[in-house]
């Protein structure tokens, strides 16, 4: 492999500085006011907080271009190998065959130039939650480059392995087993097909029902939080005041206003982040490419999906739509899950196909087993007594408004045995079918061969009712991510732990 070194775009300069200007929102404002609350009696040390504001966007600037210049990369024995760094250097090595996929962004930095950021994850992922290695801003020709040096190295160490799984064949030997990958031949007649492309309306019922206003809202509360001693909530409540003295129905057309143009605004984001959402199969790698103001491209390796689900929250589902969500081997330690939207909006029917169209061997309109009825009190009492409890509290102290709180049993139990009908297991030979509901409803799909554990529960209550839980865990970012069903026939939740037996 080549020993040229290569260096990022002068952009990833700019990118950089930019970048820490996020940092320094918050303290160049706070400077900001305290110069100006400095009054003309404060002499020359009014322009201290000026001064300093000014030194740190040039202490950013700086670290900017110096990242830029002392940043490299090159390819040898088989890895990316990176160095950074100007007092101190820093080096990764990260091998080809441990590389999982190549990530692409294009922000409105990058395309004026044809640029693209590189992420490179890995199986087992970077130690902060980040990939393993990010490339700021390079050509795609040179994105392209290292897809081919990885392409290479793969091919080269499959040809490697079954040398020796050849040799150890003619020596009367246990063979070493190769990794999986596609095959020389595969790769080369291989052709990319487009699997799915999101509609206009389907976009717009996405930005509509994805719930984006609650994020502006904590986005907002977050900023508010940061200057709380600065804001004159005294002149704010007088102010309130005299809003209300013109009128309920004139506060009422206010707080609507406001959260039309929240609604609006979360539309027009999440519009906008996933305009021109496309799903294509290249080779054995799902590419989700999206975005309209910022370009963003993920790969999905096949073999790394460990789990499927589609998930139907109540007013999607009446309406017939779904979202495929992909449960993904690899992140980081520190992250939970890693879960993937395949498709974050689409017909049931229409993800039924797509599904089929990628795992033909697969049911995924299966025959549930479902929890019998005799099972509808474990769903249900634990909250109505958590009811109950809060109930009787809130009418002693606040009697007699307190009791309404017990207008929430009916609505409750409802719910709760809405959960309980949405419960149910079908087993197969090669992967197992869960349904279960809190307010979503989810339909897993996870391999045998891919499931980490399989767990049966039995509470004491349980057990007089002839009921059990089950709970699958398969992997998932690095702490693995667990499906459970509760209060099912003991009989089926046995026949799931016999069917997950080695050799079975």
């Amino acid at each position: 492999m080549s020993e040229t070194r290569y260096k990022l775009h002068p952009v990833a300069a700019v990118i950089t500085f930019v970048k820490g200007l996020k940092d320094l929102i918050f303290p160049l404002v706070i400077f900001l006011i305290l110069g100006n609350t400095g009054g003309e009696d404060g002499g020359l040390f009014r322009f201290i907080p000026y001064v300093l504001g000014g030194l740190a966007l040039l202490l950013y600037l700086i670290s900017g271009i110096i990242k830029w210049w002392k940043y490299e990369y090159w390819f040898e024995d088989g890895e990316l190998r990176i160095e950074y760094g100007l007092i101190v250097k820093k080096k990764r090595y990260i091998p080809f065959e441990r590389i999982q996929s190549l990530d692409y962004t294009e922000s409105i930095f990058h395309r004026p130039f044809k640029l693209v950021k590189v992420k490179v994850e890995t199986a087992g992922g970077g130690v902060s939650g980040e990939a393993e290695a990010e490339l700021t801003a390079i050509t795609l020709a040179a994105a392209d480059q290292i897809k081919q040096e990885m392409i290479a190295a793969k091919k080269k160490r499959v040809k490697v392995v079954d040398e020796v799984e050849g040799d150890s064949l003619e020596e009367g030997v246990d063979a070493i087993q190769p990794i999986e990958l596609e095959s020389e031949t595969e790769s080369q007649t291989s052709t990319t097909r487009l699997l799915h492309k999101m509609k206009s309306k389907d976009l717009l019922l996405l930005a509509a029902t994805s719930g984006g206003i609650g994020i502006i809202f904590s986005g907002a509360a977050v900023v508010l939080s940061q200057f709380s001693e600065f804001i004159p909530y005294e002149e704010i409540y007088n102010e309130a005041l005299e809003l209300f003295r013109f009128g309920a129905m004139f506060v009422a057309l206010l707080v609507f206003a406001v959260v039309l143009i929240s609604f609006l605004v979360s539309v027009v984001l999440t519009y906008l982040q996933n305009y021109g959402y496309t799903v294509t199969l290249d080779d054995k790698e799902l590419i989700i490419q999206r975005g309209l103001l910022e370009k963003k491209r993920t790969t999905i390796p096949m073999h790394r999906i460990q789990g499927i689900q589609l998930v139907e929250n109540p007013f999607r589902q009446l309406f017939g739509y779904a979202t495929i969500v992909l449960d993904s081997a690899g992140g980081s330690v520190l992250e939970k899950s890693e879960t993937v939207k395949l498709v974050p909006l689409m017909k049931r029917t229409e993800a039924v196909t797509l599904l089929t169209d990628l795992f033909p061997e697969w049911d995924w309109d299966p025959e549930f087993t479902r929890a019998p009825k005799r099972t509808r009190k474990f769903y249900y009492r634990i909250n109505l007594l958590l009811i109950a409890i809060i109930g009787a509290v809130l009418g002693y102290f606040f009697y007699p408004y307190g009791l309404l709180f017990f207008l929430l049993i009916p609505v409750s139990v409802a719910f709760d045995i809405w959960n309980h009908k949405a419960s149910g297991i079908a087993i197969r030979d090669t992967y197992l079918a869960m349904q279960y509901r809190f307010f979503s409803r989810k339909t897993v799909w996870l391999a045998k061969k891919r499931i980490q554990a399989v767990t049966l529960s039995q509470s004491y209550f349980e057990k007089r009712a002839d009921a059990a839980s089950i709970h699958a865990t398969i992997k998932s970012g690095a702490l693995g991510s667990q499906h459970s069903l509760k209060a099912m026939e003991r009989d089926d939740m046995q026949r799931v732990m016999n069917w997950y037996l080695p050799n079975t």
